[in-house]
């Protein structure tokens, strides 16, 4: 049975807090070996330091992007950017995020998510005695569906991915494709109780005992696609103006 619950207790995060301990005086002795923690991006973001002074956030989101991958301008003028971020992530605006924060400041995501997960894992096995795994969850949309769900952006002492290649199904039937991502699940079903403004950024989930492992596991930045096998590499409007374009070029050679 798969049961998951949030910490409550867990106070407003400045830069330089110890989340290891925060975390660890929330959960008490309530924690096994097996548990997974999934802690959301922004309170890692906040301890580490990660704001920045921005009167505008677009500044802040063209300095964290690497690529544009599609950019679109809706009625009232408000433009969205779906860019490629340093991480590797594709999502709007970067992950760059503007609410709850200082004014004048926005908060941008971890500098390595996976090395933020693997210092709080290994800190609360040290700490309280019991190997847990690590989830650093960031909302984020999704292709060709509407709303947003929470993701595994960081792991650590999880298997991001439970492999059923090579398995067969109930009929008997080969898996050859079948590799759910559970970092992202396990990171959704907790946002079910965390919420978005109940300031409970911690949950645990207990159940998945099988996919808690060493910390040296792959993170969660083995979950993005590498550019080779990604098929949607731009927006459909930025494709065909680049193909457009293409054809142009060759047209005048």
């Amino acid at each position: 049975m798969l049961t998951v619950w949030t910490l409550p207790g867990i106070p407003e995060i400045t830069a330089g807090a110890d989340l290891v301990g925060l975390i660890a005086d929330a959960a008490g002795d309530t924690l096994r070996d097996g548990d997974i923690l999934v802690v959301t991006s922004k309170i890692v973001s906040k301890a580490e330091g990660r704001f920045v002074t921005a009167d505008d956030r677009e500044d802040a989101i063209t300095a964290e992007t690497v690529r544009l991958v599609a950019s679109r301008t809706s009625d009232t003028g408000h433009t969205t950017r779906i860019v490629e971020n340093r991480l590797g992530i594709v999502a709007a605006a970067a992950g760059v995020d503007a609410s709850n924060t200082p004014e004048g400041t926005v908060l941008l995501l971890p500098e390595d998510p996976d090395s933020s997960a693997q210092r709080i894992a290994a800190g609360l096995r040290l700490r309280l005695g019991v190997e847990v795994g690590v989830i650093v969850s960031d909302t984020l949309g999704r292709a060709w569906r509407e709303g947003q769900t929470d993701s595994a952006i960081g792991a650590a002492g999880i298997h991001v991915f439970e492999d059923l290649r090579g398995t067969t199904d109930a009929e008997g039937r080969p898996l050859v494709v079948t590799l759910p991502c559970v970092a992202d699940e396990l990171a959704a079903a907790t946002d079910l109780v965390k919420g978005k403004a109940a300031r409970l950024p911690v949950a645990v989930v207990r159940g998945r005992a099988d996919l808690v492992g060493p910390l040296d596991l792959p993170g969660a930045r083995s979950i993005v696609r590498p550019a080779e096998r990604d098929m949607f590499h731009r927006g459909a409007d930025e494709a065909y103006a680049d193909g457009y374009a293409a054809g142009a070029a060759s047209v005048s050679d």
